[in-house]
């Protein structure tokens, strides 16, 4: 009996010598690691990570600022003359600035510039507002009579903080005030669509098409409630949902409705290129169901928000009118569309110069200067797309282009040249996507680019050469498909060469001469530099190499890229890992799949990122993080790998998930295969709750934030593009639309796993009825799970982000790491925050 005793008692020391051993398998959550990389700590240790040009009128020339640890520096580079200059030296500025505002500056403080180019590009103008406070004047005050400027005079003076504004002369040793002037109010750019010669400005009122001359488009600049101001009112029909510009929109409430319906607002279209059209899209929307939220959280009472929603499936579609309106006359006509179809219109517009990216106003103007609009229609289940050219003068069109898909047709803007003899054209026609060069009647002159590899788009066309440039993923096979490359051919399809090559992704700014470019580029595991090249694709020098010194001070390590095999073993797949910093191999740790799953891209980084707060940081918690593609998922690469999920929008990518997951847990002992969780937002709200529903003994955990769970519910455009729409006709030759998709909801029953829900209540992008639903039908089936609303929120969270985080972490950590947040306070939040008095 004894010795039984004494068994038994062995057995229970080596069951708990056993529970304490696997105990330390896990690892402890570490939330001070996690908000060390808080999107507001690193803001403080990483500043810029590429150099975005500022291209000039006159020359290759640019200029960009670039921040370090060092403080800013602004250059200016001239291609053609291969220099780099400062623009100005930090510290003279620093001391005129303070010698004449009278608050100090240093070379390493100086204020933010808006800087405008003057004088030929020779000089720099900018305003700084200083601390000194100062009486505001009121140029546009008048008085009534002496007795009512008494009685202002006896009130205290309304003050404001005092305006600098300065010039400097490029090269000069002297900072030159020219007034003390603010900027001028510039509320016209809310309302003003300023012809491309100034002559006429278009806007709307009461939903219908008003216009000024001028000469009291200027008076409205000085003051919009000038009495003097002559409006006139060209429209008469229209109305709300069918109106001509000024429509009511997402974001307006009843209260915004009430409060600014007699204000000018805007109206968008295209202007022909001598000033005497306008191309203006009316879309009826009166037919199209309302949709609503409600913000709570709006000051005084709650705020009720109506607009215009087409779900999938909904027989009502928008109707379109394309009108062009004369400027002279006063008159206008319409195009002749057939509007007993459904379908899409976009005028092709032409590209703004990036010279001109500064400029006051930029008139979008039409792609043609020869009196053409050229246009596309696409029909409502996207698989039939004709590109056509209406006459601006009478409306008369016909087709010169037609593309057919059995999926869905995706688009590129039209490419005219040679004096608009001849078409560029982008199309997946062969299943991978490439240029196509057509006379301008619409007859094929030959393919362009050809072979398994995907044109991103035209950058330029040198049209003595006939040399076009473009950028493209996939060209060099022994790199990841989705780093992209520019590249130069010449029009029959010969001479194709890479500009920037490199085992790098790179993002690119051409010049509008087409004769440098700005190549940033970068991998996650590098450090980003920035260069200028020639059109030959020399480089002419380098600019830039990211200052990451205090980041790698604080133990950062980049993370790793690896590349492994589909669910169907033979389809690659890349992604990213991010691992904890401190990581133990001989500890397990919990695998964590950020996602989303496309169909438009995935959420796999390819440059370096200083977005950490979904990534690095949720590793640092205590988890292995992975983010990879699937098949159905980006489109940078063939037709066959983005279309995949076409009608199977809910399930397409979860085996690649689950596969992948296994794949690398056999490669890497301290992946815990047993404890695999997901997250994601809006299309990755969707797919994670999808996979703990779908694979529900393999994800444990999930947490979903602002997800389109039921996509019947969710916009039409992005529904019946990716997952597709049935016509049908009926008996009586009417065609109907039958959408039918798998929803989340209807898997309720299959959840075993911890799952939280969070939705904006202010989502009017993916409305929060689509986790409402979700939500309901968890509690119908009898499940536990977690559900967050945030307060006021859109589809982004806003100023919420930072808490989402952290309850992501506080869920991921109770269920994979064993320790519960159980403090009322986010300690990581409150600890850096100053306290208010």
């Amino acid at each position: 009996m004894k010795k039984l005793s004494l068994l038994f008692t062995l057995v229970l020391a080596f069951n708990f010598l056993l529970a304490q051993e696997n105990s330390t398998d896990v690892p402890t959550p570490n939330y001070r690691a996690a908000a060390k990389y808080s999107p507001t700590n690193i803001a403080k240790l990483v500043h810029s990570t590429s150099v975005r040009p500022n291209w000039l009128k006159k020359g290759n020339r640019f200029w960009y600022s670039y921040k370090t640890t060092e403080g800013s520096k602004y250059y200016i580079v001239d291609a053609d003359k291969r220099t780099k200059s400062e623009l100005f030296d930090n510290e003279k500025m620093a001391q005129w600035l303070t010698e004449i505002t009278k608050d100090p500056y240093d070379a390493q403080h100086l204020p933010r510039f808006n800087f405008e180019f003057v004088k030929g590009e020779t000089a720099i103008r900018f305003r700084i507002t200083s601390t000194e406070k100062v009486e505001v004047v009121n140029e546009d005050a008048e008085t009534k009579n002496d007795s009512t400027a008494t009685k202002k005079k006896k009130r205290k003076p309304k003050m404001e903080n005092k305006t600098f504004h300065f010039e400097y002369r490029l090269g000069s040793n002297s900072l030159t005030l020219l007034d003390n002037k603010k900027k001028g109010k510039e509320d016209w750019k809310r309302w003003a669509n300023i012809a491309p010669d100034s002559s006429i400005v278009l806007f709307s009122k009461h939903y219908n098409l008003y216009w000024m001359d001028k000469e009291n488009f200027l008076k409205a600049v000085k003051n919009e409630k000038d009495s003097t101001i002559v409006e006139n009112q060209w429209t008469k029909d229209g109305e709300l949902y069918n109106s001509y510009g000024g429509g009511s929109g997402r974001g307006e409430t009843n209260e915004s409705m009430k409060k600014d319906k007699d204000k000018r607002k805007r109206i968008f279209g295209t202007w022909s290129h001598d000033s005497k059209k306008f191309v203006f899209q009316r879309r009826d929307e009166r037919h199209i169901n309302d949709l609503w939220v409600i913000n709570s959280t709006a000051s005084k009472r709650p705020t009720l928000e109506t607009y215009k929603y087409h779900m999938p499936g909904e027989d009502e579609f928008y109707k379109t009118e394309l009108h062009i309106f004369d400027m002279p006359s006063k008159t206008n006509i319409q195009v002749q569309l057939d509007t007993v179809k459904q379908q899409n219109i976009q005028v092709y517009r032409e590209p703004i110069k990036k010279a001109n990216f500064s400029d006051d106003f930029i008139p979008s103007l039409l792609l043609s200067k020869k009196g053409k609009i050229y246009y596309n229609v696409i029909s409502r289940d996207r698989k039939k797309m004709d590109i056509c050219v209406a006459d601006i003068n009478t409306g008369e069109t016909k087709v010169l282009i037609e593309e057919r898909f059995n999926t869905y047709i995706e688009s590129r803007p039209l490419v005219l040249l040679n004096n608009e003899t001849e078409m560029l054209h982008w199309a997946e026609r062969s299943g991978w996507a490439h240029y196509y060069l057509y006379n301008i009647n619409g007859n094929l002159k030959n393919q362009i680019t050809k072979g398994a590899y995907h044109v991103e788009s035209a950058i330029g066309v040198d049209e003595k050469t006939r040399t076009l440039y473009f950028s493209a993923h996939g060209i060099p096979k022994d790199q990841d498909p989705y780093y992209e490359h520019m590249y130069k051919i010449n029009l029959n399809g010969s001479g194709l060469k890479p500009l920037n090559p490199g085992n790098y992704n790179t993002q690119n700014s051409m010049a509008d001469s087409n004769s440098f470019f700005v190549s940033n580029y970068s991998r996650v595991n590098t450090v980003p530099k920035s260069e200028l090249r020639n059109s030959a694709g020399k480089v002419v020098m380098q600019l830039e190499e990211a200052d990451l010194s205090r980041l790698m001070e604080t133990g950062y390590q980049f993370p790793e890229p690896f590349k492994t095999k589909a669910d169907d073993g033979v389809t690659d797949i890349y992604g990213v890992m991010y691992r904890p910093f401190d990581l133990d191999s001989t500890k397990k740790y919990p695998l964590l799949e950020y996602v989303y799953p496309g169909p438009q891209t995935e959420a796999v980084n390819k440059s370096f990122s200083v977005r950490m707060d979904r990534l690095d940081r949720m590793a640092q918690v205590g988890f292995v993080v992975i983010t990879l593609g699937n098949r159905g998922g980006h489109p940078d690469r063939s037709k066959w790998y983005h279309n995949y999920g076409y009608g199977n929008l809910r399930d397409y990518g979860l085996a690649d998930k689950k596969h992948v997951a296994e794949q690398l847990a056999d490669k890497y002992d301290y992946i815990d295969i047993n404890k695999v969780g997901i997250y994601g937002h809006s299309g990755g709200g969707f797919m994670s709750t999808a996979a703990i529903l779908v694979y529900p003994d393999f994800f444990k955990a999930a947490v979903s934030s602002a997800g389109n769970h039921d996509n019947s519910i969710y916009n039409s455009w992005w529904s019946e593009t990716h997952h597709g729409v049935l016509e049908e006709k009926d008996a009586k030759g009417n065609t109907k639309y039958k959408y039918m998709i798998d929803t989340n909801q209807s898997l309720a029953k299959n959840l075993k796993g911890k799952l939280m829900l969070i939705h904006g209540d202010v989502d009017n992008n993916v409305h929060p009825g689509g986790t409402i639903r979700m939500a309901n039908a968890l509690i119908n089936a009898n499940k536990r799970f977690d559900f967050m609303i945030m307060p006021g929120q859109r589809h982004g969270f806003g100023r919420m982000t930072e808490y989402s985080f952290w309850l992501r972490a506080d869920h991921f950590s109770k269920h994979f790491l064993g320790v519960e947040a159980t403090s009322v306070d986010i300690t990581e939040m409150n600890r850096d925050r100053p306290k208010s008095k």
